[in-house]
C-alpha cells in the first residue's frame, strides 16, 4: 500500500486518478480549493479530503502541516484561462502562473522531508504548450515552464523522480465531454489513432511515471499523436 496525494483531486482526471488508487487499497488525500467539496468526494471515492488552494502559496503549509509519508505526490490542479496578448487579464494571468509554477513547487517545498527515496511526483502540464490556439497566452507559457520545472526538480530532488504528463483534448472529461459533436469530430479526425484520449488513458500514463523507477524527467504526451494532425 503507497501514501497518495493528489492535489486538483475533486474533479476531472485528479479525481478519477484519486479514486483509481483509493479503489486499489491505497492511501489517498485529496485537494480542492472548497473543503465541503473536498470532504465529499473523498467520501465518495475512500480517500480523505483537504481543503488547498494552489493560487495562494502562503497558506500551502499550514495546509498541508498534518499530511504524513507521501510516496506518490499528483500535481493535478489547474485553471481554466483565457487570455490574450491584445486583451490581457494581469489578474487572471497572475492567477495561473501563481498556481502552477509558484504553488506546485511550493507543494513539493513542503512535502519533500516526508517523502522517501524512492519516491515519484507528477506535474500535470498541457499540450497547448506546443500548439496554443488564440486565447492560450498564459496556459501554453505556463505549461511550458513545467518542463523546466520537472527538469530542475529532478535535479534537486534526486533520488525522487519527476515526471509530467501532458494531456491532449481528453474527450471525457468534464471540460471536453459536452462540446458539439462536430467540434469532437472535427479533433479526432485530425489525431493519427482517430479517437481522443479518455481520462482512464491518462490515469495509466501517470500511474506508469509514478510506477516506472527508471523514469524520470520525462515530459509524456497523452494525446494519441494529436501534435503530428
Amino acid at each position: 500500500m503507497s501514501s497518495v496525494l493528489v492535489v486538483g483531486g475533486t474533479s476531472g482526471i485528479g479525481r478519477e486518478f484519486a479514486r483509481v488508487r483509493a479503489e486499489r487499497g491505497d492511501e489517498v488525500v485529496l485537494t480542492g480549493r472548497d473543503p465541503d467539496r473536498a470532504d465529499a468526494v473523498a467520501k465518495e471515492i475512500g480517500a480523505r479530503g483537504l481543503a488547498l488552494d494552489l493560487s495562494r502559496p502562503h497558506d500551502l503549509a499550514d495546509g498541508l502541516a498534518d499530511v504524513g509519508r507521501v510516496d506518490h505526490l499528483v500535481l493535478a490542479g489547474i485553471s481554466r484561462d483565457e487570455n490574450r496578448a491584445t486583451e490581457y487579464d494581469i489578474g487572471a494571468a497572475l492567477r495561473l502562473v501563481t498556481l502552477k509554477l509558484v504553488g506546485y513547487t511550493e507543494v513539493v517545498h513542503c512535502l519533500r522531508p516526508r517523502m522517501p527515496d524512492d519516491g515519484a511526483i507528477v506535474l500535470f502540464g498541457g499540450q497547448a504548450k506546443e500548439r496554443p490556439y488564440p486565447g492560450a497566452t498564459t496556459v501554453a507559457t505556463v505549461n511550458a515552464g513545467v518542463r523546466g520545472l520537472v527538469n530542475t526538480l529532478a535535479v534537486e530532488l534526486a533520488p525522487i523522480r519527476v515526471n509530467a504528463v501532458h494531456p491532449g483534448v481528453v474527450g471525457d472529461s468534464p471540460h471536453w465531454r459536452d462540446k458539439p459533436e462536430e467540434v469532437l469530430a472535427g479533433l479526432r479526425g485530425k489525431t493519427p489513432t482517430g479517437r481522443l484520449a479518455t481520462m482512464a488513458d491518462v490515469v495509466d500514463a501517470v500511474d506508469f511515471l509514478l510506477r516506472n523507477r527508471s523514469v524520470n524527467a520525462v515530459e509524456l504526451s497523452v494525446d494519441g499523436g494529436w501534435l503530428l494532425g
